[in-house]
């Protein structure tokens, strides 16, 4: 369905697609104003980095140390997005001051305005989800259950996969400047490990499984993080240190080039011959005359 420029979900949700709370986060975490991938293979070291960063994002730990609660992971997310709120700003900002001699803030305002408002957006479903958990398993009321427990799942899994959606656009800060996503992804992924790192808190992991958890989304993160923007460098001229305003205009995949082997061919004939001229002569000669007919005075 196309999207509709202007509009935050492009024109594409309907009454309908309130049944089904993962089209709603799509329309709604993606909006249409993110601009489209450039490369597919950037596209699939991003799904990568989404993994692991999850890794880092929800804590694997809790899997390992207890089983799967849903409280404490919302608590996680929660705290994580929190983190966001502050983050995200401060590093765009830093960015900012980066490209302070390449162009102004006026230059990108309005995208910077659009991803702080999905950032807002995000941190409060998160934190809505969490007091409706709340809600149902203080309450003994029947009805109460049944009513927030409906429109808790139903919010538990938009949030669930708008999460999914924000963790690869990172708050549309795409819009912002191609290179900002991966790097956001890399401080967050660092700046959730080094609390650990510092207190030597494993969460009652052994050496190795701590080590894993705490360091590998990290470090994973990272690496992809570091491929994706040296793609971006080498084949579309986007460096991180650049102001948008200087980048090339590169609004979608490029295509590829001609090889430099192949030489260029005219067409073969020539297109203003005689389409009657005998074969092998030239389609310029004068060509035989029928003979005169007295039935035909003008020719055939």
């Amino acid at each position: 369905m196309a999207r509709t420029r202007g509009s935050w979900t492009g024109g594409t949700l309907t009454a309908r697609s309130l049944l089904k709370p993962q089209d709603v986060a799509r329309a709604v975490f993606h909006p249409a104003w993110i601009p489209q991938p450039l490369d597919p293979s950037v596209e699939r070291l991003k799904r990568v980095r989404v993994i692991a960063g999850a890794v880092t994002s929800l804590g694997v730990y809790t899997f390992v140390e207890g089983g799967f609660d849903v409280t404490e992971l919302l608590e996680n997310a929660m705290t994580a997005s929190v983190v966001l709120l502050f983050l995200t700003p401060l590093t765009v900002g830093a960015m900012l001051w980066v490209w302070r001699r390449g162009g102004t803030v006026r230059q990108v305002r309005t995208p910077l305005l659009r991803s702080l408002a999905l950032l807002v957006l995000f941190v409060g479903c998160v934190a809505a989800v969490l007091r409706l958990v709340r809600t149902v398993n203080a309450s003994a009321n029947v009805a109460v259950i049944i009513g927030f427990g409906m429109t808790m799942l139903w919010l538990l899994a938009f949030t669930a996969s708008g999460a999914v959606r924000v963790s690869g656009n990172f708050f549309g800060t795409a819009a912002v400047h191609r290179c900002l996503p991966p790097l956001l992804a890399m401080v967050t992924s660092w700046l959730v490990a080094v609390p650990d790192l510092v207190t030597g808190d494993l969460h009652g992991l052994s050496l190795t499984l701590g080590i894993v958890f705490i360091l590998g989304a990290p470090l994973t993160v990272t690496a992809i993080a570091l491929l994706e923007m040296r793609r971006l460098k080498r084949r579309y001229g986007i460096r991180l240190n650049a102001h948008p305003a200087t980048h090339p205009a590169v609004p979608g995949p490029v295509p590829p080039m001609p090889s430099a082997g192949s030489p260029y061919l005219p067409p073969q004939g020539n297109p203003y011959g005689h389409p009657y001229a005998p074969s092998g002569q030239h389609p310029y000669a004068p060509h035989p005359q029928p003979p005169y007919d007295p039935r035909y005075p003008y020719g055939g």
